[in-house]
């Protein structure tokens, strides 16, 4: 059921890592009702799985609880509800530890929702005795070539459990591995009252996802056609998804802050990690961004329309990781004259050496920073540069050939070119390869679990 009219939805976070005074601008420098953050990526999820396996109480991310201590009491005075796939492996320890926040700061009420259920990682060899292959969807290889690998496994679910929370009272959800767009989407369809059927207005929603998604990407960061026109990017305002009922959506800032909010910066983002543009796909709708319209109607102000959505597959997305096998990477500096010339004799002559001690790589990379770094073979080749920093990475099965890659870096100090620096950190030691591993399973097969409970 329809409660209100448009809702302002903002973006706090665009992944782990991403500006930590974000959130606080969004909800202190103007008007939202909802604050979305998103934390996690593929290879998080790996990562955070060893967290948990190490302790019980871990597998969430951490900043988050930062985040949510600075505020807390800012989102309960507005009634600014929080959504956000912080909850990586372990929502149920994420939503504990934000409860001791709240009994810190002195709270007597928070409800918190917790979404669960993506993760499958214990459950795999029962969901394949079952019929579901979890082949790799790029590759079309069989699971079991990877199987004993396995570092973690988890289903993208969409927006509609966030909704269920929403609707059960929490004033914070918590999820796993749910998808980016359908952090936005939720509060559409709790606000809206938008069902399983109504395909355009779930693929507005998406859209407006998907341009929230990346946080500051959308208001003006990285922005390619005109980076110098961008005003202010010190106090770059995140973008806020104003959004109406029947699917219009304003993309816009905070009045005040740096930042661009226009056409260009919104179409920018819309070209942003997307495949075939007519079919979107996500566990809600098929959204064609095709049909987008987008219109200035204002400064910092973009109208979002016309989205056309067509029914969902029966298939959720799936994200592994597994092992395969180690890497390192290793800098040293070259100073002019001739800095290129001495770093590619470094580079020449540590393969001779590593290849004369009988080791091979799977990857043996070299780039020239100060040159070939950023464009590659197009590189024009400097004109005797002050100076180059010469970085390489190995990749193998073989933990020791990488090892010894490190082993041999360092000796060139002495031992290659002269006028070198940039060798302090020391050898660089293996460190393991995680791998991605994408799958499909049925829906019918994986069931979200909606949890919430109060302080």
């Amino acid at each position: 059921m329809k409660q209100r009219d448009h809702i302002r939805i903002a973006s706090g976070q665009g992944y782990w890592g991403d500006l930590p005074q974000a959130p606080y601008w969004q909800v202190t420098k103007g008007p939202v009702d909802f604050l979305v953050m998103d934390y996690l990526a593929e290879v998080t999820m790996s990562i955070l799985q060893k967290q948990r396996s190490r302790d019980p109480r871990m597998g969430y991310a951490k900043d988050l609880i930062q985040v949510i201590e600075q505020i807390l009491p800012t989102v309960v005075e507005k009634n600014i509800k929080v959504i956000t796939n912080g909850g990586g492996v372990n929502p149920q320890a994420c939503r504990n530890a934000i409860f001791e926040v709240a009994k810190r700061i002195g709270l007597k009420k928070l409800s918190v929702g917790i979404v669960y259920g993506d993760d499958i990682f214990d459950d795999i060899g029962e969901l394949v005795s079952k019929g579901n292959e979890l082949r790799n969807m790029e590759t079309g290889d069989a699971l079991h070539s990877i199987r004993g690998r396995l570092q973690s496994a988890n289903v993208y679910f969409g927006a509609f459990p966030i909704a269920e929370a929403l609707r059960q009272g929490a004033d914070i959800v918590l999820t796993g591995r749910a998808t980016d767009t359908g952090l936005t989407l939720a509060p559409m369809i709790y606000e809206f009252g938008w069902k399983e059927d109504d395909y355009s207005k779930l693929a507005s929603g998406i859209v407006a996802g998907h341009i929230l998604e990346c946080g500051g990407q959308s208001s003006g960061g990285n922005f390619q056609k005109n980076w110098k026109s961008v005003p202010d990017l010190t106090n770059i305002g995140f973008p806020i998804a104003e959004a109406h009922y029947d699917g219009v959506v304003y993309i816009t800032k905070h009045d005040g802050t740096g930042g661009l909010v226009s056409v260009d910066t919104i179409k920018e983002q819309l070209l942003y990690e997307i495949g075939d543009p007519s079919e979107y796909i996500t566990p809600e709708v098929i959204a064609d961004f095709t049909s987008i319209r987008l219109e200035q109607a204002g400064e910092n102000r973009v109208k979002v329309s016309d989205i056309k959505g067509m029914p969902p597959t029966e298939f959720y997305k799936v994200s592994m990781a597994y092992s395969d096998g180690y890497y390192a990477i290793g800098t040293l500096t070259y100073g002019w004259p001739e800095a290129l010339e001495k770093a590619q004799a470094a580079d020449s002559i540590m393969r001779q050496r590593l290849k004369d001690l009988g080791f091979a790589y799977d990857e043996f990379h070299t780039e020239f920073l100060g040159y070939n770094s950023c464009h590659g073979p197009l590189s024009p080749v400097p004109v005797d540069p002050n100076e180059i920093l010469l970085r390489v990475a190995v990749r193998s099965k073989n933990r020791e050939a990488v090892e010894a890659f490190g082993r041999q870096l360092v000796p060139l100090v002495l031992t290659g070119p002269p006028t070198v620096t940039g060798f302090g950190a020391g050898r660089p030691k293996a460190q393991d390869v995680v791998a991605y591993w994408p799958a499909l399973i049925k829906k019918t097969a994986v069931k979200p679990v909606v949890e919430v409970a109060e302080l």
